[in-house]
């Protein structure tokens, strides 16, 4: 997989089934950027790559020829520069894959599951602009005169939302600057802790950061879970899909805002590990 004399990053995409979005993302980022990434997918529990996920890849031009559904431990013992979650289960399975450089945690709704009209190519539509921000973040060669797909879907997206968040409690929320970029940051990242937060922003308050972390965790925008020493946040899994798009697009379509934030935190030292082990 990684070959040392290719100056490719590889990247895995992990989820449960590897029937769906792992499979859409791998697709998306080989049409996208094959040229600078080294691109595999796999499955926690792997699945048969379903139908609907093939029709929408090809209804948009993308190549499914490569694609396959296998099992993460076919690349146990492989190391990767990115590997990508897809679903907070993956994520909760594999913290920390063993070998892998940078680790992302992205939560994107299972299309057999959406309630929304075309759920499968809507899915792919938003993995395409995670993709695209991802490429420009990430991409450390030229950019490709490749024509890249424009997949636009106008249709109301509707979900059954596990948790109910009042949009002015929401937007109150977005006021302050640093709640704003933790969010943002939390977005891409999918996983921070307080000094990494701090390190990001160059705040030297711990307080303060703490103080506007307390109040997206009381307004249920964010979660922690507790590793050793160290607190981790992330956004909520089950928040509203309409919220989650705001933060991803705001996200997606702001990162000159963010863009030293992510800087300072990919040249931070001694980051704490989010896990010892893959479980």
């Amino acid at each position: 997989m990684n070959n040392q004399t290719s100056t490719k990053r590889s990247v895995l995409f992990l989820c449960t089934g590897n029937s769906a979005r792992s499979q859409m993302a791998e697709a998306l980022l080989r049409h996208k950027a094959g040229d600078r990434f080294e691109i595999s997918s796999a499955g926690t529990s792997p699945e048969e790559i379903d139908s609907r996920t093939l029709d929408a890849l090809k209804k948009f031009g993308l190549t499914i020829d490569e694609l396959k559904s296998q099992s993460i431990e076919e690349f146990s013992g492989q190391e990767f520069d990115f590997v990508i979650t897809l679903c907070d289960k993956a994520n909760q399975e594999c913290r920390n894959f063993p070998g892998a450089k940078a680790q992302l945690a992205w939560d994107f709704p299972d299309p057999k599951e959406r309630t929304c009209n075309n759920p499968f190519a809507t899915t792919l539509s938003e993995l395409n602009n995670r993709l695209s921000m991802f490429i420009l973040l990430e991409s450390k060669n030229q950019p490709s005169n490749k024509t890249q797909p424009t997949l636009r879907i106008d249709e109301q997206i509707s979900a059954l939302d596990n948790i109910s968040i009042d949009p002015i409690s929401f937007y109150k929320c977005l006021t302050d600057d640093i709640r704003l970029k933790t969010l943002m940051l939390t977005n891409y990242h999918g996983e921070l802790c307080v000094c990494e937060i701090m390190e990001a922003l160059q705040e030297d308050s711990q307080p303060k950061v703490s103080r506007n972390l307390a109040v997206l965790k009381r307004a249920n925008i964010i979660t922690d879970r507790k590793h050793g020493q160290w607190v981790f946040y992330k956004i909520n899994p089950e928040l509203p899909l309409w919220i989650k798009k705001v933060i991803s697009e705001t996200t997606e379509n702001n990162l000159p805002l963010i863009a030293k934030n992510l800087e300072n935190l990919t040249n931070m030292c001694n980051r704490p590990s989010k896990t010892d082990f893959c479980r």
